[in-house]
């Protein structure tokens, strides 16, 4: 019982870190990728669905991703979209494509940036903790119940926090290489 209860743990901390990743993955660095698009969203028809499932994203250069939606009449909606996000970018529409020209970023932008990763970094790393305190009361209520002994349950503490300790580990290191990718200039 002890094992399924540290496994179940070891894999919600898991995607915690994943989606920490992801989160990292929409912050612009040096160059533009589509992946910043990932969690904008469109009104499509009355539904709010995801820019990747309207449109395809090609990025030009360093700095440019052109964004081909595949029903042009989601074309002002796609561009609508882009314009009100965070990204900071202008697009601009020709009719059947929409370009996105990232303009350099600056010292101010860049501390932005990394004042929003941290931040994504600690959402990460306090979904990590809120897994170990569930998996703590688990072990709790095992032990309280008499399923398990007092040391088997010491035992796994320890256990639950090495790999409490592993994630939020993994996560301070996604957010160290973050920093130094958008201070490279």
């Amino acid at each position: 019982m002890i094992k399924e209860v540290l496994n179940e743990a070891d894999d919600k901390m898991s995607k915690s870190v994943e989606a920490t990743r992801e989160e990292f993955a929409t912050i612009r660095a040096g160059r533009a990728n589509p992946s910043m698009f990932a969690k904008l969203t469109a009104d499509y028809y009355g539904t709010p669905t995801p820019l990747q499932q309207l449109a395809s994203f090609t990025s030009q250069d360093a700095r440019t991703i052109i964004v081909a939606p595949f029903d042009m009449g989601a074309l002002a909606e796609i561009e609508k979209s882009i314009r009100d996000s965070d990204l900071g970018v202008n697009p601009s529409n020709d009719g059947r494509t929409i370009r996105c020209v990232f303009p350099e970023l600056t010292e101010e932008r860049r501390k932005e940036y990394i004042k929003l990763a941290k931040a994504k970094a600690e959402d990460g790393r306090v979904s990590v903790r809120n897994v170990r305190r569930t998996a703590k009361q688990s072990l709790e209520r095992l032990e309280k119940d008499g399923d398990v002994g007092q040391d088997d349950v010491t035992g796994a503490e320890k256990k639950l926090d090495a790999l409490t300790k592993k994630h939020t580990d993994a996560i301070d290191e996604m957010l160290k290489n973050k920093e130094a990718e958008l201070l490279e200039v």
